[in-house]
């Protein structure tokens, strides 16, 4: 099949959805499909108002209309809500085209902690945008039941997934800090919630590998902790192997990659009970959630890192990528009624 994947987030973003669609994307063409990224390497763009790392393709309309009629794609993926999603929505809607859509991000509680923005306004704006599509993706079952509170339709559960080849118990060799040692790895951004984290009072290193826009205000906030920054392949999968406690201390994430990374190396993770981690952990077993994080990194701490290791082994990108695929034939079973319906 000809796949087309908008996505207004790709590289050099670092967050989960860009780490979803390359996978996936290896994924597809190991199974022999043909696979079109229209993606903003491609176009023009600028800096994201507060969020520079995030580039918006300028006026991109004509250039994806061109680039789909080109590729004359089987199937259309819509994965975010962007300049180019909108562009590769528009053109579904004036060819009758039936697309999917995927829900990554919850947009508005981002926006509402740095603007005040009503989340009322927010929601309808992302609900009219993906009421169109034949099949929204939603990354947990949490996810999708609050969405269809706020009256989103047609959704679908796609599970997250990890490289367990690279994600794998390393040693703890790669930091020479005093023990405990509670991890974050992610975006450094408010939206992470990280201060939650930085604020506790803990015995051990409190680290945080990653960065973003909230990176230097926090390095100057909290000289004890330690900041790495960005780390990758390999040396990241040692870092996140030498922690003795993953946290992950976001309220709003709708699922939270990294905690299966950090599992897949054996790190039990401590959260709060919130969508994300309570649709991926196990309580006392891959870890623990608790209103009190300092409680939930404790408890975490003494749990064993075998259940961690397995669960994430159940969550392989080639089984995520097959019930992708499963989610786009029942969109092209629509494509191909569409166009046998308009040659009659």
């Amino acid at each position: 099949m000809k796949i087309a994947l908008v996505s207004d987030a790709w590289l050099p973003q670092v967050n989960g959805v860009v780490t979803t669609f390359r996978q996936t994307l290896a994924c597809l063409q190991e199974l022999g499909h043909q696979v079109g990224l229209i993606t903003p390497d491609k176009f023009r763009t600028v800096p994201c108002p507060g969020y520079a790392e995030i580039r918006l393709s300028v006026m991109p309309g004509r250039q994806v209309a061109n680039s789909l009629d080109k590729f004359k794609p089987d199937l259309v993926h819509i994965s975010t809500e962007g300049t180019l999603g909108n562009a590769g929505r528009a053109w579904c809607l004036q060819n009758e085209f039936p697309f999917a859509t995927s829900y990554h991000t919850r947009f508005p509680e981002y926006l509402r902690l740095r603007a005040p923005i009503p989340l009322s306004l927010s929601y309808a704006v992302l609900r009219r945008f993906h009421a169109p599509a034949h099949n929204t993706l939603v990354r947990t079952r949490t996810q999708k039941n609050l969405l269809e509170a706020r009256g989103f339709g047609h959704l679908s559960v796609w599970p997250g997934a990890v490289d367990s080849e690279l994600f794998r118990p390393l040693g703890k060799d790669a930091l020479s800090l005093p023990r405990p040692i509670s991890m974050y790895m992610g975006r450094v951004a408010v939206e992470k919630n990280l201060e939650q984290f930085l604020d506790l009072s803990l015995p051990g290193t409190q680290v945080i590998v990653g960065d973003g826009p909230d990176l230097p205000k926090l390095q100057k906030k909290y000289p004890a902790a330690v900041f790495t920054g960005a780390r990758f392949g390999v040396e990241l999968a040692k870092m996140l192997s030498a922690a003795d406690v993953f946290v992950f201390p976001s309220r709003t994430d709708t699922l939270g990659l990294v905690m299966l990374e950090a599992m897949a190396c054996g790190v039990p993770v401590a959260a709060f009970p919130v969508p994300g981690p309570a649709d991926i952990l196990t309580e006392g077993a891959t870890g623990a959630m608790d209103e009190d994080l300092k409680a939930a990194i404790f408890r975490a701490l003494a749990l064993d890192g075998d259940a961690c290791i397995e669960l994430a082994r159940e969550h392989s990108w080639r089984r995520s990528t097959e019930t992708f695929l499963a989610f786009q034939r029942q969109q092209q079973a629509s494509a191909e009624y569409i166009t046998l319906a308009h040659a009659s």
